[in-house]
C-alpha cells in the first residue's frame, strides 16, 4: 500500500500556465467492470487492468480514466457509492489499485478516478444512519429529506422525475420522502450541510495522496438545488428546455472552487474534469473558469449529427466559449452512457436523446455505413485542437451490442421504466482482445457479467494490430501524428469546400471530411492518414484525409 506521507510518482509535467498536459491531452477511458477481468468471475477488475495497460499506452493516449471501482451493492454499476475511500472486492483492493496506478505511471500514462458527489449508495454509513435516526434528525440533513404533500403527506414534496424514470422520491416507513435524482438507492446528498463538502475534501485528499492525477466528476451539474426545491416547470422541459431546479445551479460552482484549491496543493498538474450536461455552451464553460474545473466534456459536440453545417457551428462555438474563460474544449463521441458513435452516427431514424437501442428498436444502422461514419468522426476528431476522451473498445470499431435479453439487461433505467428504455448495456459489454480466446480475451474462463457477440471475434485487438487500414491502426497513427504535429495545442482555419464537407488547416495539416454524397477533391499534398482507402484523388462519402502542406 502506498505511504500517504511518501511522495508518488507522476508522469513529469509537460508546462507551466497555459502548457499544462491535460489541454491537449488524448485520454482513454477504461469502463472496469467490461475491460479485462483476471480473477475470471466474469466481471472485470483492477489486476485485469494493470495486465492490459501496456497495450493501451502503446495505442498513444496521454491517459486513462476509471469509471467507478469503489465499494458499492453495484445497483447502477458502482455509481452509488457505499464507501469513497475504498475498492470493492470485486474489482481488487487498495493494494491493487496502487500497484494498478504504479503500472500506470511506470507506462507514462497519468490516472484520473471517476468522483460521483451528487448522491451516495443507500448502504452508505451516513444514509444508514439517517433512516435509523429518524425525522427532523441532525443526520437527516446531509440528504434531502421533505415531508409529503396531501392530507397524510402520502404525495412526494414536489413533480421531479428520476434520470432513470419513474418519481425521484422514495418514501421510508416514517413518512418522509428523500430525494434521489437517479435510482432509488442513489439518495442525493445535500451540499448546504458543511460535512458533506467536508467528506469530499477528504476523499479527494485520500486519492491525491496516493497518486492520482485527477477526478472526473459524475454529474457535476446536479449537486446544487434551487432554494425551496420548487416544481419542474412541465411546459418548458416539453418545449426542450434545460433550465432545471436540480441541474445547472449557479451555487454548484462554489464547490468546484474549492476543489481547484485543493488540487493546487499538489504537484503535477492535477485536473478536474465536468460531466456537464448543461446548454448553452457558454454555460458549460462556466465550469471551466481559472479557479474551478479544467475540463468539461463537450456533450453538445457528442449530441451533435453527422452534418457538416452543424458540426462546424458547433466547433466554433465550442472554441470561442471555451477560448473566451482560457480554457481548451474537450472533444468526446463516445462514452459508457451514450450509444457507441460508429453506431449512434447512422441511427435511422435517430433515436430520441437516452433511450438506446435494443433488439426491436425502430432504428437501424447499416454495419458497413457505420463503420465507415465512425472512423471518419474519430479522424475529424482527434485532428482538432483541445483535449480529446476516447471510450474502451472504439478504438477497435466496436457497434452498439443490440442482442441483449430483458433478463440479462442489468441497467436500472431499462427496470424503472419497465423496458420502454433500452439503457446502456449496450455500450457496456466487454470488450475483445483475442479472437480465438475465451470470453475473447477479457478473462480465461469464458465468463461475462453481459453477452458478447459472436461478430466481436472478428473485431478483436489481436487481429487488428499490425494490420494495415484496420480501426487500431487507424486510432495508432492518429495518435501518432496528433502528437508529433502538435495538432491538440494547434489553431484551426477553416476552408471553403461547400456546404456538405467540412475542410480545415491545424498547422501544416489540413483536414478534409466529406459529410455529404457528393465525392469531394483531396488537396495537394503528402497524405499523412485516411479515414478509408482513397479512390483516385477524391473522397467519398463519409470519408476524412488529412494533408501534409507545404
Amino acid at each position: 500500500m502506498t505511504d500517504a506521507s511518501s511522495q508518488p510518482v507522476v508522469p513529469e509535467t509537460t508546462g507551466g500556465p497555459g502548457a499544462e498536459w491535460w489541454r491537449s491531452a488524448v485520454i482513454y477511458q477504461i469502463y472496469p467492470r467490461s475491460f479485462a477481468d483476471a480473477s475470471g468471475d466474469g466481471i472485470g477488475d483492477l489486476p485485469g487492468i494493470a495486465s492490459r495497460l501496456p497495450q493501451i499506452a502503446e495505442l498513444g493516449v496521454d491517459a486513462i480514466w476509471l469509471s467507478p471501482f469503489y465499494r458499492s451493492p453495484q445497483k447502477d454499476a458502482g455509481y452509488d457509492v457505499a464507501d469513497y475511500r475504498d475498492v470493492d472486492p470485486i474489482f481488487g483492493t487498495l493494494d491493487d489499485f496502487d500497484r494498478m496506478l504504479e503500472t500506470a505511471h511506470g507506462l507514462g500514462l497519468r490516472v484520473i478516478v471517476d468522483l460521483v458527489p451528487n448522491h451516495s449508495s443507500d448502504q452508505h454509513e451516513w444514509f444508514r444512519e439517517a433512516l435509523a435516526a429518524g425525522a427532523g434528525s441532525e443526520a437527516r440533513e446531509r440528504y434531502i429529506f421533505r415531508d409529503g404533500k396531501g392530507s397524510d403527506g402520502e404525495l412526494p414534496p414536489n413533480n421531479w422525475q428520476s434520470v432513470f424514470g419513474g418519481p425521484a422520491w422514495t418514501r421510508v416507513p416514517d413518512g418522509q420522502w428523500y430525494l434521489h435524482l437517479f435510482d432509488t438507492s442513489q439518495p442525493d446528498f445535500d451540499w448546504n450541510h458543511p460535512e458533506v463538502g467536508d467528506m469530499f475534501v477528504d476523499v479527494l485528499r485520500f486519492w491525491l495522496d496516493r497518486g492520482v492525477d485527477g477526478f472526473r466528476v459524475d454529474v457535476a451539474h446536479g449537486n446544487a438545488k434551487a432554494p425551496g426545491l420548487p416544481d419542474v416547470d412541465e411546459e418548458k422541459v416539453a418545449a426542450g428546455s434545460m433550465d432545471s431546479p436540480f441541474f445547472g445551479q449557479e451555487h454548484v460552482h462554489e464547490i468546484y472552487r474549492r476543489w481547484h484549491e485543493v488540487l493546487d496543493e499538489y504537484e503535477g498538474d492535477r485536473v478536474l474534469c465536468a460531466e456537464a450536461w448543461v446548454q448553452p455552451l457558454e454555460k458549460m464553460a462556466r465550469f471551466v473558469r481559472p479557479d474551478e474545473m479544467h475540463q468539461a466534456f463537450n456533450f453538445v459536440y457528442l449530441e451533435t449529427p453527422w452534418d457538416a453545417r452543424q458540426l462546424r457551428t458547433v466547433i466554433d462555438e465550442s472554441i470561442e466559449a471555451f477560448g473566451a474563460v482560457g480554457a481548451p474544449p474537450t472533444w468526446v463521441l463516445s462514452n459508457h452512457d451514450t450509444i457507441r458513435h460508429r453506431t449512434r452516427l447512422a441511427l435511422v431514424p435517430p433515436p430520441p436523446h437516452g433511450a438506446g437501442i435494443g433488439p426491436t428498436s425502430a432504428s437501424k444502422a447499416d454495419p458497413t455505413v457505420s463503420l465507415r461514419r465512425g472512423r471518419a468522426a474519430t479522424a475529424l476528431m482527434l485532428a482538432l485542437p483541445g483535449g480529446a476522451y476516447v471510450y474502451q473498445g472504439e478504438e477497435l470499431g466496436l457497434p452498439e451490442v443490440t442482442a441483449i435479453e430483458p433478463e440479462q439487461r442489468q441497467d436500472p433505467t431499462f427496470a424503472r421504466t419497465q423496458g420502454e428504455l433500452w439503457g446502456r448495456d449496450g455500450c457496456r459489454v466487454p470488450i475483445p482482445w483475442e479472437a480465438d480466446a475465451p470470453a475473447y480475451g477479457f478473462n480465461a474462463t469464458g465468463e461475462s457479467w453481459l453477452p458478447q457477440p459472436p461478430e466481436w471475434a472478428a473485431l478483436a485487438r489481436d487481429g487488428q494490430a499490425d494490420v494495415a487500414g484496420s480501426t487500431l491502426e487507424l486510432y495508432r497513427l492518429a495518435l501518432r501524428l496528433r502528437r508529433e504535429l502538435g495538432l491538440g495545442t494547434g489553431e484551426l482555419e477553416w476552408l471553403d469546400v461547400g456546404s456538405t464537407a467540412l475542410a480545415f488547416r491545424n498547422g501544416r495539416v489540413t483536414v478534409v471530411a466529406n459529410l455529404g454524397h457528393d465525392a469531394v477533391d483531396v488537396p495537394r499534398g503528402e497524405i499523412l492518414l485516411t479515414s478509408s482507402p482513397l479512390d483516385a484523388a477524391s473522397l467519398a462519402a463519409d470519408e476524412v484525409v488529412w494533408v501534409r502542406t507545404s
